[in-house]
């Protein structure tokens, strides 16, 4: 009896919490084919006939929204990939080096990682404005990418160090060298965990707002600052058409989460990550 109220409880917290994180989805979605709520009857109901006619207006609303999809994109893919290809090779060089101190140089990542955006945009900025990559596509994949690396880092050092060193050994007596031994015998063993940190990284690139609003005058825009436009005061907001955005706006992420979507259980932090 016991075991069955356990699972009942859990069935139930499974529920709510499923209930909280798909409620605000849900309701975009409902707003973007026309369906809104009517808090004038009793009870509420949802008014409107559904349509797609929303859908086709985004380009109206923002006439740029299609080229700053791709912009997006384009950077989160970018960033994604350069900041694991950086941080594989950070990772390894920790997990494998004979430095007392790497695992805290490792919990010193995981620190970096747990900063607020904010903390990066100043030296950012600087830095970009110094090398005129100021409002610049690759301004912003190069910010991206140095904001998600300390995580990559964290996480490709607890799996790289969960591997046995006898497996470099073997192939260092078969006179492979330390590119061989990284590129033929660490990332295939590896391969899942690396896909599934670029798949977060992306994520989290994709969702970046403050790096990309500040280190651009309005010449490249990402999703998220072209979504924010819909709800500046200088413009009407139509709730529906805003929403349509939103939702076409999810279509990359989804796609690439369910593509790579077993995989990303091999995403964890810290030693627990293996192979």
């Amino acid at each position: 009896m016991t075991a069955r109220r356990r699972d009942a409880t859990r069935v139930l917290l499974l529920a709510a919490m499923l209930v909280v994180f798909l409620a605000p989805l849900a309701w975009t979605a409902l707003a973007s084919i026309g369906l809104l709520p009517d808090n004038s009857t009793r009870p509420p109901s949802w008014t409107g006939p559904a349509t797609l006619e929303h859908f086709s207006e985004i380009g109206i609303a923002e006439p740029t929204f299609w080229q700053e999809l791709a912009t997006s994109t384009i950077a989160a893919a970018c960033a994604a990939t350069l900041a694991v290809a950086v941080s594989f090779f950070a990772a390894y060089g920790l997990a494998r080096s004979s430095f007392r101190a790497n695992r805290g140089v490792t919990q010193g990542f995981l620190v970096l990682a747990s900063l607020p955006a904010m903390a990066y945009v100043i030296p950012l900025s600087d830095v970009l404005r110094r090398v005129h990559l100021l409002d610049t596509l690759a301004g912003v994949v190069l910010s991206e990418a140095a904001v998600t690396a300390p995580l990559a880092v964290f996480v490709l050092y607890g799996a790289i160090a969960q591997l046995s060193v006898q497996w470099e050994e073997a192939a260092v007596l078969d006179g492979a060298g330390l590119l061989q031994v990284v590129g033929r015998v660490i990332l295939p063993l590896l391969t899942p965990t690396v896909a599934a940190t670029a798949v977060v990284l992306f994520v989290l690139d994709w969702n970046m707002l403050l790096v990309p609003l500040v280190l651009t005058s309005g010449e490249i825009k990402t999703i998220p600052v072209a979504m924010s436009d819909f709800f500046t005061f200088e413009r009407e907001l139509d709730w529906p058409t805003a929403a349509a955005a939103l939702i076409v706006s999810l279509g990359p992420v989804a796609v690439l989460v369910g593509l790579f979507h077993g995989v990303l259980d091999r995403f964890s932090l810290g030693a627990g990550t293996g192979a």
